[in-house]
C-alpha cells in the first residue's frame, strides 16, 4: 500500500464503530435510569438509540476498504474522541439536566477524557440515571486511553511511547494488526476485575451499591466525578477514603504490570525504574504534606490520611478531594501543582505527562550539566538497564516544549477573558492535564460554571489535546499532515 493521503472513508467507519460501541455501552444506564425511573430514561434511551443508528449508518453505508496508514490512525483516534464527546452530551440535553450545548459537551468531553471538571453546581439533585452517565463515562474512557496508549501510540510512534513499549513487561501491540484484540481483551478483563475489587471494598465499607459503582468508574479510571457535592469528603468514613486511595494509587500504575501481577509475578512492579520513580514521588510527597498538615495543627491520622488520599487524588490526575487543599500552606498547593503536570504512569489511565518523561527529562538535565565540564564525553541516557535512544529523547524534548508553549498561551487567554492568574493557569493545567480541581475560581470545592463560554471551549479543546498525547491532535493541524 503506496498510499500518500488520509484515507477519509476508512477513518468515518472507524468512529462509526466507536460510536456503535459506546451506544450498546449505553444500556447500562438506560437499565440503571428504570430503575430508579427519576424521569431521565426516555431521555437517555433516545440517545441510545440516535447514537446507535449513527454509528452503524457510519460502519455500515460508507464505501471503502479498511486500509489505515499512520495518517489515518491520528485521524480516527481524534475524531473518535471528539465524536464520543458530541454523542455523550446527548442525555444532558435530552433530559434537560445541562441544557445548555457548550456545557453539555464540556461535562461529557471532562467524562470521557478522564478530567472531571463540572459544571454542575448541584450534583445530588441530578436523577439517577445521568449520575450513572456521567460516572460511566469516566470508565469507557479510562479503559479507552490504556487500549490507546499500550496498543495504538506504539505504532503511531507517538510522545516516547516507543520507550514505553520497549520498556513495558506486559503485553503490547507493534502495529494495527489482530494483536491489539487480544490486548485488548487482556486489559479489560485487568480493568473490570480492578474495578470490581473496589466496588466490593466500597460496599463492604458502608456505601449502596450505586454510589460504589460510580466512584469505582472515577477512581480506576482516574476520573474524579463524585454523586456527592463535596466529592468523596462527604463520607466520614477513614476506611473509605483509604480504599479509595489505595486503588488512585493502583489506577496509576501502569495496567501491564497489574496483569503480570494477577499471572502471579508481583515482582514486575520492581523491575519497572518508572514504577520505582513513581512510587518515590508518590511516597515523598505524603510525607512532606503530612508534615505540613501536622504543623497546620491537624492530628497525626487526619494530617496522614488527607495527605495521602490529595496526594494520589492530583499525582493520577483522579481530582477527588478530602480536604479543601486551597486552606493549606502555599508550599502544599504549589506542590500539588507540581504533581499536576507530571501525572502517573504511562500505561495507566492518569492523565499528566506522564511519569516515563519527567524520568527522562530529569537524565537529559543531568546529562547537560556533565557535558558543561566534560564536552568531549558520551553520557549514554538510561532508563533501568536500557539505553534511550536520541530519537525519543528528542521526541519528549518537543512535547515538553510544546506542553509549556501551549499552556502559556492558553493560560494568556483565559485571562483575557478576565480570569485571576491563579485561576487562569491552573484551570489550563487541570484541563490540558485531565485532573479537574486547580485552584482559584476552579478549586476542589469551585467549579467551571463561571468560566465564560468561550473559555469553556478553550478548556474542552485542552481536555482532547491532554488526553490524546498533544502530537496525537496537533499533527492534524500541520500542512505536512495534509501534502502528499
Amino acid at each position: 500500500m503506496n498510499r500518500h493521503f488520509i484515507n477519509p472513508t476508512a477513518v468515518l467507519r472507524l468512529v462509526g464503530l466507536i460510536l456503535m460501541m459506546l451506544g450498546a455501552g449505553m444500556v447500562f444506564t438506560v437499565i440503571v435510569a428504570f430503575i430508579f425511573a427519576d424521569g431521565d430514561q426516555w431521555g437517555i434511551t433516545l440517545s441510545m438509540a440516535i447514537t446507535l443508528v449513527l454509528g452503524f449508518s457510519m460502519w455500515k453505508f460508507l464505501p471503502g476498504e479498511m486500509d489505515l496508514t499512520a495518517r489515518d490512525g491520528f485521524a480516527a483516534v481524534t475524531f473518535g474522541w471528539l465524536g464520543m464527546s458530541i454523542v455523550g452530551a446527548l442525555p444532558y440535553l435530552f433530559t434537560g439536566a445541562i441544557p445548555c450545548v457548550t456545557d453539555a459537551l464540556f461535562e461529557s468531553a471532562s467524562g470521557f477524557t478522564t478530567t472531571g471538571a463540572s459544571i454542575l453546581t448541584d450534583i445530588e439533585s441530578l436523577p439517577h440515571g445521568i449520575l450513572f452517565w456521567r460516572s460511566f463515562t469516566h470508565w469507557i474512557g479510562g479503559m479507552g486511553i490504556i487500549v490507546f496508549s499500550i496498543a495504538i501510540l506504539p505504532f503511531l510512534g507517538v510522545g516516547g511511547m516507543q520507550m514505553f513499549k520497549a520498556e513495558a513487561p506486559g503485553p503490547t501491540a507493534d502495529k494495527l494488526t489482530p494483536r491489539i484484540r487480544g490486548t485488548a481483551e487482556i486489559l479489560w478483563g485487568v480493568y473490570v476485575l480492578v474495578s470490581a475489587a473496589q466496588a466490593a471494598l466500597l460496599m463492604f465499607g458502608g456505601m449502596d451499591w450505586f454510589d460504589s459503582l460510580c466512584h469505582t468508574f472515577g477512581t480506576v479510571a482516574t476520573g474524579g466525578f463524585s454523586t456527592k457535592n463535596t466529592s468523596i469528603a462527604f463520607y466520614q468514613s477513614p476506611y473509605i477514603h483509604y480504599v479509595i486511595t489505595v486503588f488512585m494509587f493502583i489506577a496509576g500504575i501502569n495496567f501491564s504490570l497489574h496483569f503480570w501481577a494477577i499471572r502471579g509475578r508481583p515482582g514486575k512492579y520492581l523491575e519497572s525504574p518508572e514504577f520505582k520513580f513513581y512510587a518515590l514521588m508518590i511516597g515523598i510527597s505524603v510525607v512532606i504534606l503530612s508534615a505540613l498538615n501536622l504543623f497546620r495543627g491537624q492530628p497525626f491520622e487526619p494530617a496522614f490520611r488527607d495527605a495521602a488520599f490529595q496526594t494520589c487524588a492530583i499525582a493520577t490526575t483522579t481530582g477527588y478531594a478530602t480536604a479543601d487543599f486551597e486552606l493549606w500552606q502555599p508550599l502544599a498547593q504549589v506542590w500539588l501543582v507540581s504533581l499536576m503536570l507530571i501525572g502517573g504512569m504511562a500505561g495507566s489511565t492518569g492523565g499528566g505527562m506522564k511519569t516515563a518523561r519527567a524520568m527522562i527529562l530529569l537524565r537529559q538535565a543531568r546529562v547537560e550539566l556533565h557535558k558543561m565540564v566534560h564536552p568531549e564525553t558520551i553520557y549514554p541516557i538510561r532508563i533501568g538497564r536500557k539505553s534511550v535512544s536520541n530519537e525519543i529523547v528528542q521526541n519528549i524534548l518537543a512535547f515538553f516544549q510544546l506542553y509549556v508553549m501551549i499552556a502559556i498561551f492558553a493560560t494568556l487567554f483565559m485571562a483575557a477573558l478576565g480570569l485571576d492568574l491563579v485561576t487562569s493557569l491552573t484551570s489550563v493545567i487541570a484541563c490540558m492535564s485531565n485532573i479537574g480541581p486547580g485552584l482559584g475560581e476552579v478549586g476542589p470545592t469551585d467549579n467551571y460554571a463561571a468560566i465564560p463560554m468561550v473559555g469553556k471551549w478553550m478548556l474542552t479543546f485542552l481536555m482532547i489535546v491532554g488526553r490524546l498525547e498533544i502530537y496525537t491532535v496537533f499533527v492534524l493541524l500541520t500542512k505536512t499532515y495534509w501534502s502528499r
